[in-house]
């Protein structure tokens, strides 16, 4: 059933034909009959009434005959094979001889002309060319390779030197290290006295020589009593 095609809505459809706008040029009519002869006579690809040929005017001899070129069908007289069908397959088993991944084109050889006459001799036995095979350190390990692994074994053993010196170290309670830290402290209390006990004038050797061993000994007992003070977790070796 065919469509039924209806004009676009509008509202001058429902106006009478009296008070619809009209924009129709005054000079229409007169544009229009000077166009209509000119549009006529062209629409069959130039003036509609050409001259006719005479009879006369035939091709003579050694007259310029437009070339044209004969069209050639090739028709195909044998035909192509079938498709395969779905239910066939390929033969299987069948070899042939041809070598696909050989290249079948030859590697150009470089050559060097080293003479006027154009005397040529191959680039690869004329020394230009590197050879890595002969080299010296060739099929060596580098040398900074083998700089990067003594350092990563040094490295190794440094951390299992550590590790078992760690393991043979034993580790104070908080007993012991009080204990150990009263005591130091008595010496040092008793080293002091000492000191205190000693002659205001120090002139002899005997006496100078004193006095330094019992700064010496304050001085370390000091800085272990600061050592045990600070770090609550201390190791010691048996």
């Amino acid at each position: 059933m065919a469509k039924t095609i209806f004009p676009q809505e509008s509202i001058y459809n429902y106006l009478p034909d009296s008070k619809k706008p009209k924009n129709t040029p005054k000079f229409r009519p007169v544009v229009t009959l000077k166009d209509k002869p000119l549009k006529n006579a062209m629409k069959t690809m130039g003036p509609a009434k050409v001259e006719a040929p005479s009879p006369e005017r035939y091709l003579k001899k050694h007259s310029k005959v437009p070339e044209t070129k004969e069209r050639f069908h090739r028709m195909c007289t044998a035909k192509k094979p079938a498709v395969p069908l779905r239910s066939e397959h390929p033969p299987e088993g069948l070899c042939t001889k041809r070598n696909i991944i050989k290249p079948t084109t030859t590697r150009q050889q470089v050559v060097s002309v080293d003479t006027n006459r154009g005397h040529k001799a191959l680039l690869e036995h004329s020394g230009l060319v590197p050879k890595y095979t002969k080299k010296k350190g060739y099929g060596q390990v580098p040398q900074y390779l083998r700089h990067r692994s003594e350092e990563a074994q040094r490295a190794v053993d440094d951390y299992k030197f550590v590790e078992e010196e760690r393991s043979a170290l034993r580790q104070l309670s908080d007993e012991e290290r009080q204990a150990n830290l009263e005591s130091l402290k008595s010496i040092l209390a008793k080293l002091n006295d000492k000191y205190q006990h000693l002659p205001v004038v120090v002139d002899t050797t005997m006496r100078k020589t004193r006095k330094g061993q019992l700064e010496a000994e304050m001085k370390q007992l000091e800085s272990d009593v600061v050592l045990f003070e600070k770090f609550k977790t201390i190791y010691i070796a048996d």
